[in-house]
């Protein structure tokens, strides 16, 4: 095989070729560096590339392949990270000059994780700075650009891990999601990613944004490779106090059962039109990703959005209270070293009283329970990924943003499992993201209704013409 038809293999197509001796993960690793090489300039999705470690861990796996010894399907498969993962003798910069030369002492355990399942790791990818805020503008490392249109935002704050994962650079990578982090690159970079259960996946030694809202997950070009990568790293560990001991499935085990009488609950009413509403092309493209669920036996079902329409305000409370704690002593020492979206947002955070943020977590668990009703008459969520396409740079504007709706961050709120799947275009060829929710710990009904909809679907094959 060329470099051409490497780089953009899923996961289970690579392990595949792996096992066949169709190429070795020294083949695998050099595709996914030239073509980094040859291309990232445009995007800037990666901060650090560590391309003689990567050599080095694809040269052990060649030799471990070649002694029998195998570690399962992410053997010798390259993948890369969000800037926020702590990296033992690598950088962790988290997009910002505060940590621009910080070299964390140990892994985080998703890392150590992902390192024992063999892969191979390219380097640390670039995120809105410490996962805070819109794109970094102002910080040593450039903002992150969308492979689909270069004058267009990725989404973020993963946004160097949608952006790699799209442009043919990786083949899996973690992102965090706090509000909507993993998802919504995903939905605008047109990939796959999942926003486990609150507690699935281990947050140790990932910075944090805020502690009762974070999660970490994974990305990917496929919803196969998102089972894959969350089998790696999903688990209890008891280093994270939030890590819930509850028994990992086997999250491939039923993705090919189906969807046929399934109940779909669509929270449209009271949620699509908060505000401005959502952007007419993206409601076109989800109505007809719904047509494509109903025609493979799913059942539609109308719900009541205002609780989901409510839970924004409780979010951003909780996030923005949980982060200025998080980051405060640093912020009044050296307010400067903070990109002006960090800084406006520290600000948000700094007003805001003791009894704003109890008010929030009162709301949180009322929202919570009305929520979560939902699921006596129906099984998932369906909604759009991101009201909008993505901006452009210049049409950015953070006060309109807010008055769209996010359809992300009632599942932060809540804790519950979220995946986003390529669901169509635009008229301008801008990438649109089909939403799925489940109850917690159910990642595998969330996965199977997006690989039921992804296989009878072209719009995960599509590539941008970089």
């Amino acid at each position: 095989m060329t470099s051409n038809e490497l780089y953009y293999l899923t996961i289970a197509e690579a392990s595949a070729g792996l096992r066949r001796k169709d190429y070795s993960p020294v083949d695998l690793t050099e595709a996914c560096l030239e073509r980094i090489e040859a291309l990232d300039g445009k995007l800037h999705s990666f901060i650090t590339i560590t391309a003689e470690r990567a050599r080095a861990q694809a040269r052990q796996a060649e030799q471990e392949f070649a002694s029998g010894k195998g570690r399962g399907p992410l053997h010798g498969i390259p993948i890369a990270l969000k800037d926020l993962y702590m990296t033992k003798d690598i950088r962790t910069t988290c997009h910002s000059a505060v940590l621009e030369k910080w070299v964390p002492d140990y892994d985080a355990t998703a890392v150590l994780k992902l390192e024992e399942a063999g892969t191979i790791l390219l380097g640390k990818l670039g995120m809105h700075e410490f996962a805070f805020g819109g794109p970094s503008v102002d910080t040593p490392f450039p903002a992150v650009r969308n492979p689909w249109n270069l004058a267009h935002v990725p989404g973020g704050s993963s946004s160097g891990s949608g952006a790699a994962l799209a442009a043919g650079f990786c083949y899996g990578a973690l992102g965090s999601d706090t509000g909507g982090s993993i998802r919504t690159p995903s939905a605008h970079c047109g990939i796959v990613g999942l926003k486990p259960t609150y507690g699935r996946v281990s947050r140790y030694g990932v910075v944090p944004l805020s502690w009762s809202l974070d999660h970490a997950g994974p990305m990917a070009r496929s919803v196969q490779d998102c089972a894959l990568l969350l089998q790696a790293i999903a688990g209890y560990d008891a280093k994270d106090a939030a890590s819930a001991n509850v028994a990992v499935a086997d999250f491939q085990s039923g993705l090919k059962d189906g969807i046929k009488d399934l109940r779909i609950g669509v929270p449209r009413d009271g949620w699509f039109d908060e505000n401005l509403g959502v952007d007419a092309a993206t409601e076109t493209v989800f109505n007809q990703a719904l047509e494509v669920l109903k025609n493979l036996g799913a059942l539609i079902v109308e719900l009541d959005g205002k609780p989901f329409s409510i839970a924004r305000k409780a979010n951003q409370t909780i996030l923005v209270a949980e982060a200025y704690a998080y980051h405060e002593r640093t912020y009044r020492e050296t307010p400067m070293k903070f990109g002006s979206t960090v800084r406006r947002r520290m600000l948000e955070g700094a007003f805001l009283s003791a009894a704003d943020y109890l008010t929030a977590q009162r709301a949180r668990s009322v929202l919570n329970e009305q929520i979560r009703a939902n699921f006596k008459g129906v099984d998932v969520f369906a909604l759009p990924t991101a009201p909008r396409p993505p901006d452009t740079f210049e049409g950015m504007d953070p006060n309109e943003q807010n008055l769209r709706p996010s359809f992300t961050n009632p599942f932060n709120l809540t804790g519950l499992p979220a995946i986003s799947v390529p669901c169509g275009f635009t008229p301008d060829n801008l990438p649109v993201g089909l939403q799925i929710a489940a109850p917690s710990f159910e990642e595998s009904t969330a996965l199977r209704v997006a690989y039921s909809y992804e296989q009878v679907t072209p719009w995960h094959e599509r590539r941008p013409a970089l």
